[in-house]
């Protein structure tokens, strides 16, 4: 049980500020009680009481299996925080009220918040989907960047997120195809990362896929629909997959209409999965 307790609350970085009386120290002390609360819910597994439709108790034991580990993360999803400040970040994510979190927070310096754990739920995806998975928040680590939603991201920001993705991608073997943005699960509802993200950058590093620098035409019969299906977007609202598509591969924003050029990154991107 203590190693469980080590796995659950080891990788929580004390954020600045953090000491007694810091600004974060009452987030910090619940962090450690609800860790604490999850690990006693899992150490006092016991037999279940039930009965059948008799009313008669149903024989029940439990028997610990020796076989189990802790639910790994096999997606990144990266966001803009949308926020002025790694401060009003870094306070809403520690306010009940907000109802939101992430994993992991990049400031412009460059410096890396840890907010909660690898194996634990954030609540950052929100409503959203990827291929046939729609709770992305039970299976992927959230990785929120202090950006606005309309400036460039900084290099130092840039430096640190490779860093990182590359760290994550070793720890829990998340395939390349598996970095993805907010807009991408959520295209009708979330614009991040953005068309400034950089994307072609992560590609390079196996984060993710980019296009070929010298394209293949698509044929005239492509299926670009499809396409989209089978990267990975739902394409309930084809026009917001498109966009959505467009701010990723493509890196503008634009109108819900594909192009010669486009259908070719598309062609490109799609026969890559």
């Amino acid at each position: 049980m203590k190693r469980l307790f080590l796995l659950l609350s080891a990788s929580m970085i004390v954020l600045a500020g953090c000491a007694p009386k810091g600004p974060y120290y009452a987030a910090g002390k619940f962090y450690k009680h609800h860790t604490d609360s999850i690990a006693k819910v899992i150490e006092l597994a016991q037999p279940l009481t039930l009965a059948d439709s008799s009313g008669s108790p149903v024989p029940s034991d439990f028997v610990g299996t020796v076989n189990f580990n802790l639910r790994k993360p096999n997606y990144v999803i990266i966001h803009f925080t949308a926020q002025d400040s790694i401060q009003q970040t870094l306070k809403t994510f520690t306010l009940a009220r907000t109802q939101v979190s992430a994993h992991y927070v990049v400031a412009k310096s460059g410096k890396i918040y840890h907010m909660l754990s690898d194996y634990l739920r954030a609540w950052q995806a929100g409503i959203s989907k990827w291929g046939s998975v729609t709770d992305m928040n039970s299976c992927s680590i959230g990785i929120e960047i202090d950006n606005n939603g309309s400036e460039p991201y900084t290099d130092a920001q840039v430096n640190s997120l490779v860093a990182l993705l590359g760290f994550l991608k070793k720890a829990y073997n998340i395939p390349q195809a598996n970095f993805i943005g907010h807009q991408d699960i959520a295209p009708a509802r979330k614009p991040d990362p953005g068309p400034l993200f950089p994307w072609q950058v992560m590609a390079a590093q196996g984060f993710g896929y980019w296009s070929d620098e010298v394209l293949e035409v698509a044929p005239e019969n492509f299926d670009y629909p499809t396409a989209l299906r089978l990267i990975g977007y739902d394409t309930s609202n084809l026009n917001a997959a498109i966009v959505a598509f467009k701010r990723h591969f493509v890196q503008k924003d634009s109108d819900p209409v594909l192009s010669q050029l486009d259908l070719n990154v598309l062609y490109n991107v799609y026969r890559k999965y």
